[in-house]
């Protein structure tokens, strides 16, 4: 392995596995690049990214701009005068100078298998969809939205019990391998950038928290892929009369009664839905504990039949 002088430009827990491998590779990192502290949990106290905390701990300096556009913070990364710069999730557009400044570029440890998922919300996106696989695509970054030419791939299956926490876990463990894989090939000029495709590609479009919104008269397949792959952020829900409801589990289940979608099929919080019904296995009032689905309805007292919410 050549050790590389490299910038680190990050920001959450995926970044922080990627940046926690360059720098156990023997890597120097010459400073990290996150985005600024930010009020966080019921206090609003200011809370340093999982990036930032880490570089500190290990004595990395830290630089948190909020734009790279302006000519005094490109000439100080230039100043860096580096082999390389790793990017993971950092939350910033890198304008072309700072593109440009690295001897051998800047490079990305993107969520998806591109040119499929580009964009904001990749592994959210993925099990929205119910893609049966995704995976890391190592690229060199261009101006483009993640259209830069790709060095190294690697996959991860989607099945029916994936959950987004399990499928971000997991991807970041596999970004960080790659990286540090990338990195050694790039250094020993054996890996070819190989542009992508022109034909499948989609775009992961930034999620919102109406993207929690429960709809009953979409598919139950689709239902329950939502409620894995939205949770813990931004969270499933529904309004039950003045209540907002947090759905932190749910399952398929058939709807042989041919109920109008938003019915209540049982007393173990089945609604149906327009193919099929859904399961509420764990659900969460405001201000409560998370209960399952039985014990919610006997706080509610909802007899079977209650149209929960109109579709």
């Amino acid at each position: 392995m050549t050790p590389l002088r490299i910038a680190f430009m990050g920001t959450p827990e995926f970044a922080a596995v990627g940046l926690r491998a360059l720098i156990d590779a023997g890597h120097e990192i010459a400073c990290v690049y996150s985005q600024p502290p930010r009020p966080a949990g019921r206090g609003h106290q200011m809370q340093r990214s999982p990036v930032h905390v880490l570089a500190e701990e290990r004595g990395i300096p830290v630089r948190t701009p909020k734009s790279l556009r302006n000519v005094e913070a490109q000439a100080d990364f230039a100043a860096l005068d580096l082999d390389c710069a790793v990017v993971a999730a950092y939350g910033l557009i890198l304008p072309q100078p700072i593109l440009d400044a690295p001897r051998l570029g800047c490079l990305n440890i993107h969520a998806s298998l591109l040119p499929r998922w580009r964009g904001a919300a990749p592994i959210h996106r993925a099990l929205l969809a119910g893609d049966s696989e995704t995976g890391v695509t190592i690229m060199r970054m261009d101006a483009g939205l993640d259209t830069g030419p790709m060095l190294l791939k690697g996959t991860v299956p989607i099945t029916e019990r994936t959950t987004a926490v399990k499928l971000h876990d997991a991807l970041a463990v596999l970004g960080a391998d790659l990286i540090v894989k990338a990195l050694d090939g790039v250094a020993a000029g054996s890996l070819t950038p190989v542009p992508q495709p022109e034909v499948g590609v989609t775009y992961a479009a930034k999620l919102t928290r109406e993207d929690g919104r429960l709809d009953w008269s979409r598919p139950a397949a689709e239902t329950e892929r939502q409620v894995r792959a939205l949770n813990p952020w931004p969270g499933v829900w529904f309004d039950l009369g003045k209540e907002r409801i947090k759905v932190l589990g749910a399952e398929a289940a058939g709807n042989p009664s041919g109920a109008a979608p938003g019915t209540l099929l049982d007393d173990r919080l089945t609604v149906a839905c327009t193919e099929g019904a859904v399961r509420l296995t764990r659900v969460q009032r405001p201000g409560k504990a998370a209960v399952d689905g039985d014990a919610f309805l006997r706080g509610f007292q909802l007899p079977v039949g209650t149209v929960l919410t109109a579709p």
